[in-house]
């Protein structure tokens, strides 16, 4: 039987649309209970760095907690990193989770969470933000909260469910 791995990510789910401040929590271990959790834009770029602390060595505990990236992200795609320093005090990253996630107020300001909309034949995202939003040229906010089912704007289909950022 093959054993926990040392940090899981229950919360956020990959390309979930996060608030601010991005809430976190699972389950991990790291030497001697201390861990990392981190923000980076769509570029890369680190918005937020703080320590976590949950178990120990050898002993898997429940971590739970807030991350503010300081505004707006840059972009509305991101990511949080969860991982541990090396014990050899190298700066380097050991057991590092990546999740991908998308800034929900770097689509719109303030946010409050989405709605879902099932496409319906000959659905545009331009005519999608138009009905939702009085304004078709904000189709890019759609397409983006969007971008792990949409790959190219011009090709969506009924009965995909869509997030519209609320």
């Amino acid at each position: 039987m093959a054993g926990f791995p040392p940090i899981t990510v229950r919360q956020p789910r990959p390309y979930d649309l996060v608030d601010d401040p991005v809430v976190a929590c699972g389950v991990g271990t790291g030497f001697e209970g201390v861990f990392a959790a981190r923000l980076r834009d769509g570029n890369g770029a680190e918005l937020v760095q703080i320590s976590v602390t949950a178990g120990g060595t050898g002993i898997w505990g429940n971590f739970h907690v807030s991350l503010d990236p300081g505004g707006v992200p840059p972009t509305p795609q991101g990511s949080l990193e969860v991982f541990e320093f090396s014990p050899k005090g190298d700066g380097s990253e050991l057991n590092k989770v990546v999740v991908p996630i998308i800034f929900g107020r770097a689509l719109i300001d303030p946010y409050h969470g989405f709605a879902q909309y099932t496409v319906k034949p000959g659905d545009t995202l331009s005519a999608i933000a138009q009905q939702w939003y009085g304004n078709g040229n904000l189709w890019p906010r759609l397409f983006e909260a969007n971008r792990d089912q949409i790959s190219n704007p011009n090709l969506i289909f009924p009965g995909q469910v869509l997030r519209i950022p609320q």
